[in-house]
């Protein structure tokens, strides 16, 4: 049964304390032969794993039916695409984060492309509100003739409804192993006047929209200057860099309509063939 919220007792006065969202989801696939089926699923809390058919290998989608992220909640996801399977994992819809009065949001995020396996993680836009708190942890594990890729939107406020982050905390932390060597690491960290760190020149310049494409392969370093190549034209700042059998791609935009155009324009010509059907609708 769903146990996407839980009552927690009461504070002393008799104040009702903080309802508190938690989900799991572990995922697994395997490939036989050209086709890639589903090996292992669990849900828990908040979160689905819905599976549309069609696309290339197996494609899930994640759900998260508390209807976004508040103060202290924790999800955590774990996907394995196993020996030769192609596992995509999406979102239906951009993940709000929504303002917290003291507490921080836990997401922890762990996957792993086993020999010969393809993984992309490609959720849609994050979007977070003012005063909103986040920390996002990722542990990736990619064998040596394994291909991973990933593409992490951020909108920071929704300029849209005029609605900008002034206040919060932001955490990102990425690490990226190949055969058990660390090849990837990076955090980023805003907090407080998240408004005025954006608007210095050597931060963000005012924008409020950014993202980073990972790419781990085989034969990523070599696809440097296709990469760069499907930047030009764009409206965003860009730019790629490649070392360490990984090349990483990084957007800054004025706002996530923008951002989007550029992205989901890089990756279908990166991946060669469309985007997950989610991100259409």
């Amino acid at each position: 049964m769903p146990a996407s919220v839980v009552q927690l007792p009461l504070k002393t006065g008799g104040v009702p304390a903080r309802q508190r969202s938690e989900g799991r989801v572990r995922i697994a696939a395997v490939a036989f032969g050209a086709v890639t089926r589903l090996a292992d699923l669990a849900e828990g809390g908040a979160l689905r794993a819905r599976l549309p058919r069609g696309g290339a290998g197996l494609e899930a989608v994640i759900v998260n039916t508390a209807g976004g992220v508040a103060c202290g909640d924790a999800f955590s996801i774990a996907a394995t695409a196993g020996p030769g399977a192609h596992l995509t994992l999406a979102t239906p819809a951009a993940e709000k984060v929504y303002r917290s009065d003291g507490p921080v949001a836990e997401i922890d995020v762990r996957l792993s492309a086993e020999a010969g396996a393809r993984l992309e993680w490609l959720p849609q836009e994050t979007i977070l509100f003012d005063r909103a708190r986040l920390r996002r942890r990722y542990q990736v594990d990619v064998a040596a003739d394994a291909t991973f890729l990933s593409f992490e939107g951020l909108m920071l406020g929704r300029l849209a409804h005029g609605d900008a982050m002034g206040q919060g905390h932001l955490e990102d932390h990425w690490r990226v192993r190949r055969e058990g060597a660390l090849v990837f690491a990076d955090a980023l960290r805003l907090t407080g006047d998240v408004a005025d760190l954006l608007a210095r020149r050597a931060v963000a310049a005012g924008n409020r929209a950014l993202a980073t494409l990972l790419y781990v392969a085989p034969d990523a370093e070599s696809r440097i200057e296709e990469a760069r190549g499907l930047l030009e034209g764009g409206q965003c700042a860009a730019g790629a860099s490649a070392w360490n059998g990984l090349l990483c791609v990084r957007w800054l935009g004025p706002d996530i309509e923008t951002l989007r155009r550029d992205a989901s324009s890089f990756l279908m010509g990166f991946r060669g063939h469309p985007l997950p059907r989610v991100w259409a609708t």
